[in-house]
């Protein structure tokens, strides 16, 4: 033994008692892990006496216990002249287990019981599925709005008959719509399951105005959004030029990008609503559903992880409908957006069971006019690209450019904005009729 200390992958014990069988259960549910008994509580090696005839009884034991049965790998070996055991757990495909009845993770250098939600995700996870493409059975094809599936169709450039994409994308299984379908395409305007709470407060208790949205959450992209513009001030930029320059107190696309990420990833089982809270230094967000066990906020900010959405069916109609782009990558964005626009960087925390953004107006040093700022190497050859080919067609439209590009017109949308924010850009005139002005 190269050293003592117990962690989320290894445990000592002195004898072989119930305790062992919990760790075991722990690890299998977690990423597996190593038990040594032999070992005393201050760690110090004192040897077992077993034989192979003990060694069977011990793997008996465990697999009567167990729910599915573990039947792990158990060897003598020796340290500093004694025989101890060394117990291998690998983490168990079939999740969760459980031992008599109760269920056990591993966290850090201890066991714990699981939660009521925690084993659900663990069987969901199992499924290598989630609990958006389960059959709803509350509901039925009667439920949902032909037309929002024709709107979804229509913004995915889906050429097809409505019952064939609804199978393509395993929204119905066994003529029953799943609990995805439901929350997407959802005729009820009262739909409890995807309430979002909004208001605009005075102080954290006077509200000024507010707002209970229940639709389909496809919808409560933009219904959120409107009443984010409203309540939110939009000052006017005086350049010298003959046109005055707009600019919102927070960079909206980074606003919706916080909003689109709360509906995506909610945990629509909880029986609380998401809330969006506007104050007059800051908006909070606040979202059911923890971020997973296996990643920290520290990752999250660095952008450095990998995309795991709560809500699988959903996240690819998202995405299909080109409301999201690519998986993981929102939550950079959002960081880069507010960085360009010289405000401090939103807050995550988890507290109460979900995840709480906050944004504020605080200023951070302003960016610069390099329009090489905080960009990766490929966005700064898109925009620089995107500036010579307006140079060369001052009415050049947003499709032209995508299609030019090979991005999609989220993207370019995108990129404008950032040329206008460091002023390399300015658009004279109205969508269809106007140009673009090199600056």
């Amino acid at each position: 033994m190269q050293h003592l200390q117990e962690s989320g992958q290894v445990e000592y014990k002195y004898s072989f008692q119930k305790e062992v069988i919990e760790t075991i259960v722990a690890f299998a549910n977690t990423k597996g892990g190593k038990i040594y008994i032999g070992i005393s509580d201050n760690r110090k090696i004192v040897g077992i006496q077993v034989s192979a005839e003990t060694i069977q009884n011990y793997i008996n034991q465990i697999k009567q216990s167990t729910n599915p049965s573990v039947i792990p790998d158990i060897e003598i070996i020796e340290e500093e002249g004694k025989n101890i055991l060394e117990i291998s757990v690998q983490e168990y495909p079939i999740k969760p287990v459980s031992y008599k009845g109760r269920f056990y993770k591993r966290r850090q250098n201890s066991n714990h019981l699981m939660t009521p939600v925690e084993i659900a995700d663990a069987h969901i996870k199992m499924m290598n599925s989630s609990w958006d493409y389960y059959k709803d059975p509350h509901h039925t094809r009667d439920d949902i709005s032909e037309e929002k599936v024709k709107n979804f169709m229509k913004n995915a450039n889906i050429d097809d008959k409505i019952a064939s994409v609804l199978n393509k994308f395993e929204l119905v299984k066994e003529e029953s719509i799943t609990f995805g379908c439901y929350l997407l395409f959802t005729n009820n305007d009262k739909a409890i399951l995807t309430t979002i709470e909004v208001g605009r407060f005075a102080t954290e208790t006077v509200i000024k105005d507010g707002c209970t949205i229940r639709s389909d959450i496809l919808s409560e992209i933009k219904q959120v959004m409107d009443f984010v513009y409203k309540h939110t001030n939009k000052a006017y930029i005086i350049t010298g030029r003959a046109q005055r320059e707009e600019r919102w107190d927070y960079p909206m696309d980074a606003i919706r990008e916080i909003v689109v990420n709360m509906i995506v990833h909610r945990d629509y089982r909880s029986t609380g609503h998401t809330t969006v809270k506007i104050f007059d230094d800051r908006i909070e967000f606040f979202n059911y559903g923890k971020f997973p066990q296996e990643l920290s906020i520290e990752q999250i900010e660095s952008g450095n992880y990998k995309s795991m959405p709560r809500n699988l069916q959903i996240a690819n109609i998202f995405k299909e409908a080109e409301i999201i782009e690519k998986y993981g990558s929102g939550i950079k964005r959002v960081l880069e957006s507010f960085e360009r626009f010289g405000l401090e960087k939103p807050i995550f925390e988890e507290i109460q069971g979900g995840v709480n953004v906050v944004v504020s107006k605080k200023k951070k040093g302003y960016v610069t006019d390099n329009v090489t700022d905080n960009v990766t190497d490929n966005v700064t050859d898109r925009l620089v690209r995107i500036v010579e080919f307006m140079k060369f067609d001052t009415t050049i439209t947003v499709k032209s450019l995508a299609e030019k590009l090979k991005v999609t017109k989220r993207t370019i949308l995108r990129d404008i904005e950032k040329l206008k924010y460091k002023g390399r850009i300015k658009r004279i005139g109205k969508e269809k009729s106007g140009y673009w002005k090199i600056i």
